[in-house]
């Protein structure tokens, strides 16, 4: 019976087997005929049951060999039980015999069919397995089918965007197609008008060059002219000169009265003029000391300028008063908070009672210095940016300013609005001064240039080309001397434009400032000192520093004392230090005023009062007194 039954359960498997089988191939038919799928899914899905089919045969190869090898043994068992059987009817042998091998006989085929029984176990258990297997592989089947739909939904969504997208690339192909014929046309548009813009601008250069001979050319001509002028005075002067030195003359310089000139006498328009300077007597001086011959000529040159920016009454060329010795500050008289913020420039009118601040709120404020006070006397507007330096003109009633709008104002001092602006540099106006001839002025700019500005046109008559930042610069009437970012001082002719002389520092030079009697150069350098170049010896320098001085920006101002005896600059630290110029050694330091880095101070002519300001809007006036 356990042969039959293992044999009826393969055969239930085979037959199972089978009937999946043909059952997928008789549903991929079916399937087949019923979908709209294209040809090649249909043929593709046959090949898998084939494939199918073919992989679970191959598994069950095995087991169709087993079983037909336990058929054998069971059929070898029916012949020996037969056999058996057989030999236990025979009449002829003994029982002991038949009993014993008998026995042996079914203690031997319960071995066997015990173990035949176990290969059963073990063969259904085998089938349970690989039945489980085919469920799995079934499942895996179906998913597979799922995503293969899906895919194919899928994969109709993606054909439909891909021609849209073709449709949609045709057309930019098209639009591509006419913005170049409308790029080639616009091209050659350009180089039409490129070609039209060349001639233009060399036709614009020609006609620039040919302004500006034209302006040299004037310029050459008025500098002849005022050669001529400066000739002829100093002819006049060395007579006069030569006159006064043969005669006895008592010198008082203090309270004066300047005589009319001829020309204003008979036309009746003589004024006294009640321009005191209060200054210290010249003790025990001789006729022909330097000074007194610079006094004598102070009063002998009473001219007029001609016409001018100024009135014919403003032309007349005041005399200036001296500063025999300058006072060494060494108490604060008075303290204010000059600006709404930081004070970038500060400067005395020549008679020492006036005094202009300027800063970065785009104002200057007058001050008249009385009683040891500074007193508000108006404000000057009209600048677009913060003031960077301010200037006097010698007599006192023009202020000449830099400004940070890139351009140098001009103003009267009965006049809040200036009287013009003189613009065209393309950086800010670092500083801007009158030459002697008061007609003149010259900007110093962090373009890099320098330019020479004629007043009564309010037009630039040249431009130098300095080389780097300008921070400061000094000028007389013939030569401009400018201190620059690249540890440079430069000396220029201003008839030529041409570079003279250079002096080469060890930091940047912030400012610059002229002896009284023009034989001495001092610059404020970022090396935290003072140098002062002998301009009458060739290298001759000397250096002031001091422990605790710091120059405190790129703008520092130094100056001389109006004797010409002493330097002073302001420090990062707030205090003011000020230097003996003949002995070198530092004079005094006064601290405490300031609370933040000082950047420009001032000295008055008469050199009673000096003036210090800085960054957090605070002026400071000193004395000795």
């Amino acid at each position: 019976e356990v042969p039959c039954t293992v044999g009826q359960c393969w055969l239930s498997l085979w037959t199972m087997a089978a009937s999946e089988t043909s059952e997928s191939a008789r549903a991929a038919e079916r399937l087949g005929p019923t979908t709209k799928t294209p040809e090649r899914w249909k043929r593709h899905i046959v090949r898998q049951l084939n494939h199918r089919d073919r992989s679970q045969k191959l598994m069950f190869q095995d087991v169709i060999g087993s079983y037909i090898r336990l058929l054998e043994k069971s059929q070898q068992r029916a012949q020996i039980t037969q056999g058996l059987l057989g030999s236990v009817m025979r009449p002829d042998m003994t029982k002991a015999t038949s009993a014993d091998s008998l026995d042996i006989m079914i203690t031997r085929h319960e071995h066997l069919v015990t173990d035949l029984k176990k290969t059963t176990g073990e063969l259904a258990y085998q089938v349970i397995e690989l039945q489980k297997k085919i469920q799995i592989r079934d499942s895996v089947l179906e998913e597979q089918h799922a995503r293969m739909f899906e895919l194919k939904s899928r994969l109709g969504v993606v054909e439909s965007d891909w021609s849209d997208l073709q449709c949609r690339v045709e057309e930019v192909q098209e639009g591509n197609s006419v913005l170049k014929q409308e790029y080639d046309t616009l091209l050659e548009q350009h180089r039409d008008m490129d070609e039209t813009f060349r001639r233009e601008k060399v036709q614009g250069s020609e006609l620039l060059e040919d302004i500006i001979k034209g302006k040299e050319l004037a310029a050459a001509q008025m500098n002849n002219k005022n050669e001529k002028r400066v000739r002829a005075r100093e002819a006049t002067l060395k007579k006069e000169l030569e006159t006064a030195v043969k005669r006895k003359v008592n010198i008082d310089v203090g309270f004066g009265n300047l005589m009319p000139t001829k020309a204003a006498a008979e036309k009746g328009e003589f004024r006294e003029k009640t321009d005191r300077r209060p200054t210290r007597s010249i003790r025990s001086a001789s006729v022909t000391s330097p000074r007194i011959l610079d006094s004598i000529k102070e009063l002998f040159e009473i001219r007029k300028r001609g016409s001018s920016v100024s009135s014919v009454e403003e032309d007349l060329y005041l005399p200036a008063g001296v500063c025999v010795v300058a006072r060494v500050p060494a108490r604060a008289l008075h303290i204010l908070d000059a600006h709404e913020l930081g004070i970038n420039a500060v400067k005395f009118s020549p008679n020492s009672k006036l005094l202009a601040t300027g800063g970065t709120d785009r104002v200057i404020k007058l001050w008249d210095v009385r009683a040891g006070r500074l007193i508000s006397r108006g404000t000057l507007e009209g600048s677009n940016g913060g003031i960077t330096s301010i200037e006097f003109d010698p007599t006192g009633t023009k202020i000449l300013a830099a400004s940070y709008d890139k351009s140098a104002l001009f103003w009267k001092l009965d006049e809040c609005a200036p009287k013009f602006t003189l613009t065209g540099h393309s950086r800010k106006v670092t500083a801007a001064k009158f030459k002697c001839s008061l007609r003149h002025v010259v900007t110093g700019s962090a373009d890099r240039t320098v330019k020479l500005w004629d007043l009564q046109r309010a037009a630039c008559t040249r431009t130098i080309d300095v080389l780097s930042y300008c921070s400061d610069l000094v000028c007389s009437e013939y030569f401009v001397v400018s201190g620059h970012f690249d540890k440079k001082i430069r000396f220029w002719d201003s008839r030529s434009s041409s570079c003279t002389k250079e002096e080469t520092l060890l930091g940047k030079v912030t400012s610059l400032d002229m002896s009284p009697d023009h034989r001495q150069l001092l610059s404020c350098v970022r090396d935290e000192c003072l140098q002062v170049i002998d301009l009458r010896m060739s290298n001759a320098r000397s250096s002031f520093r001091a422990d605790g001085f710091k120059c405190g920006s790129d703008s520092s101002k130094a100056i001389f004392s109006p004797d010409g005896n002493y330097v002073a600059a302001g420090s990062a630290d707030g205090a003011v230090y000020i230097w003996n110029v003949n002995s070198g050694n530092l004079e005094t330091c006064l601290p405490g005023m300031h609370c933040s880095s000082i950047d420009a101070v001032s000295w008055s002519l008469s050199g009673e009062f000096f003036v210090s300001v800085d960054k957090s809007r605070r002026a400071v006036l000193w004395s000795d007194i």
